[in-house]
């Protein structure tokens, strides 16, 4: 398993699959002015199938899929079909936004998709169509179910905190997880890639401690349990005689830099080495000049090498030349 130069073991990969995105959630997307990538500069299945035999040849295990919302991909089960055959691939993964997921998530299972996490920020269909633009309450909630039905689990729901959006709408999500053994998990916002998104993103900040505070008292005491693993970006909770987890990612109030394990590849080919920096190594350019397996897997063990110790929020520095679904979160 390969370590980085702070002695962090790097045994994760989350691979970005396109940049485009059917919602436009109001902190990661503006309405205007996006350009995509051309379909020529994405990276092939193949060639996504290639950084993931040499990612698990030098250690990796666990694998997830991202965006933008990867299901707008039309191979996406070819995708999936050619990972989960990888030898030695130990967890494969999605994030969407579940729109799609009525028709495709029984051919994902089937392809040998495990699990899933949903991106829902409220319950209420006002606030999601306020704040995710684009979304329907009723499409998403209907993406879950059919993927629960599927045997995609544990369902995980990932919510970003914004305020004035969905701050009081956390207590709802949190009670899902009284009656459901789903991972409900509340995100901090994040300043990524300058622009109103990002300005949006400081102006709007909600703390998780404020977040946590809110769903006690609405709910009662939440009960701290350790992970199974010890490079889970949430701390995570139960509420009284809950079935399911509450947690909580809080990269500006509670930064887990110190026990990251993550490694990012962008949907054109760019190792990105911490999210909220802009180092990144190119491996495209070196699988489409004729590099194979090893050429890959050299480059990914120097960019684990390289990978920063953290981020710089505090400073005020994030990066500048990606936005989030640029980068696959």
């Amino acid at each position: 398993m390969p370590r980085d130069s702070f002695n962090r073991e790097i045994d994760y990969l989350r691979i970005s699959v396109i940049d485009n995105c059917n919602l436009r959630c109001v902190y990661c997307m503006p309405l205007e002015g996006l350009r995509f990538l051309p379909r020529e500069e994405l990276l092939t299945p193949a060639e996504i199938e290639l950084v993931v035999r040499a990612a698990v040849s030098v250690g990796f295990r666990k694998f997830r899929l991202t965006g933008g919302e990867p299901t707008l991909r039309a191979d996406l089960l070819e995708i999936v079909e050619r990972l989960a055959a990888v030898p030695g691939l130990g967890d494969l993964a999605l994030t969407t936004n579940a729109l799609l997921l009525p028709k495709l998530a029984m051919p994902l299972k089937a392809a040998g998709l495990k699990r899933i996490n949903v991106h829902l920020d409220s319950l209420n269909p006002l606030t999601v169509e306020r704040q995710m633009r684009w979304g329907s309450f009723a499409r998403v909630w209907e993406g879950i179910m059919a993927a629960e039905a599927a045997g995609l689990v544990p369902i995980k729901l990932n919510a970003v905190v914004a305020a004035g959006y969905n701050e009081e709408d956390v207590v709802d999500l949190a009670a899902l997880t009284i009656a459901r053994d789903w991972h409900v998990r509340f995100i901090e916002l994040m300043p990524l890639g300058g622009g109103e998104c990002a300005t949006l993103s400081i102006k709007r900040y909600v703390s998780n401690i404020e977040t946590r505070r809110r769903i006690e008292v609405a709910l009662g005491p939440l009960m701290e349990f350790e992970s199974s693993n010890p490079s889970d970006e949430a701390r995570n909770y139960r509420l009284p005689g809950a079935s399911g987890v509450v947690g909580f990612i809080s990269p500006v109030s509670e930064p887990y830099c110190g026990t990251c394990n993550r490694m990012r590849l962008t949907a054109d080919g760019k190792f990105h080495l911490c999210l909220l920096n802009d180092d990144e190594m190119d491996v495209r350019k070196a699988i489409r000049t004729g590099g194979g397996m090893e050429a890959v897997a050299r480059i990914l063990v120097r960019a684990v090498e390289l990978k920063p110790t953290g981020h710089h929020l505090l400073e005020g520095r994030s990066t500048r030349d990606r936005s989030m679904y640029q980068i696959g979160g």
